[in-house]
């Protein structure tokens, strides 16, 4: 019994440490945002960094309002694209099924660079003007294949005699999609989507070779700043980016255990 107690503190311990070293430099990054000075060393408390920020608020709003819009695009197109996709791989037999499997994990396991430098290439060969479409076409293809996952081990989950019993009730597929099988899948959906989302906000390495005139994302308006210096203006940008997408992240995600509970 006290083997096992101390096995369970010596996890906690580990946990907390592991938990303490991937969050510290953001707590570092959050704390120097409201310092006075611009050194390593803690000064004065100050917001003159948020004051000189915002100053610039053309600029910032119209990379935040790209970065929104091309997140929540991507990532309802992403989400019902790799619904749908789900569903057809788990249930359906179809020519091709293997090979769909497969080219589904490569953006997973491509290194980003190598996925924006043949997306880019593609666009090229079509001579598709770089802006906001091409990052929303990349920022999709990149996201299909977790909220594929995601979607897909909440169909592991899923009984389904119980679609056979709508279709014996007369059911017709699509009336077994969308009363049936969709809302009982629903959180597995919305946890799909709230991944792309944070995937899409968050992303720098694609979306800069993707980006054109015009279409600056929240990352690249940050690394335009950085080639000037680094600045604590950095800090407070990166502590607002940390604090938005935590809350959002929060109440979607309550939202989502709610949901899946009711």
């Amino acid at each position: 019994m006290n083997q096992r107690r101390k096995e369970f503190h010596a996890s906690n311990l580990v946990l907390i440490l592991t938990v303490l070293f991937l969050l510290m430099p953001l707590f570092v990054i959050i704390v120097f945002s409201f310092n006075e000075g611009k050194g390593s060393t803690f000064t004065n408390f100050s917001l003159k960094w948020y004051k000189l920020l915002f100053s610039d608020s053309h600029a910032l709003l119209d990379a935040l309002s790209n970065s929104l819009f091309i997140a929540f695009t991507a990532g309802l197109a992403s989400t019902v694209i790799a619904t749908l996709a789900a569903i057809a791989v788990k249930w359906y037999s179809f020519k091709g099924k293997k090979y769909i499997q497969i080219i589904t994990y490569l953006p997973m396991v491509l290194p980003d660079i190598t996925l924006g430098i043949s997306i880019v290439l593609f666009f090229a060969g079509l001579n598709v003007p770089l802006g906001l479409f091409t990052i929303f076409a990349a920022h999709t293809t990149f996201c299909i294949p977790f909220v594929y996952l995601t979607v897909l081990s909440r169909l592991d989950e899923f009984d389904y005699s119980i679609v056979e019993a709508a279709r014996d009730l007369g059911a017709t597929e699509l009336q077994t999609l969308y009363k049936v099988i969709l809302p009982m899948i629903l959180p597995g959906i919305l946890s799909g989507f709230i991944m792309a989302i944070t995937l899409s906000l968050e992303d720098f390495i694609i979306t800069f070779f993707v980006s054109g005139p015009g279409s600056t994302t929240l990352p690249i308006y940050m690394y335009s700043l950085i080639r000037f210096g680094v600045s604590p203006v950095i800090n407070a940008l990166s502590c607002f980016m940390i604090v938005s997408i935590a809350l959002t992240a929060i109440t979607l995600r309550h939202f989502v255990k709610d949901l899946a509970i009711s």
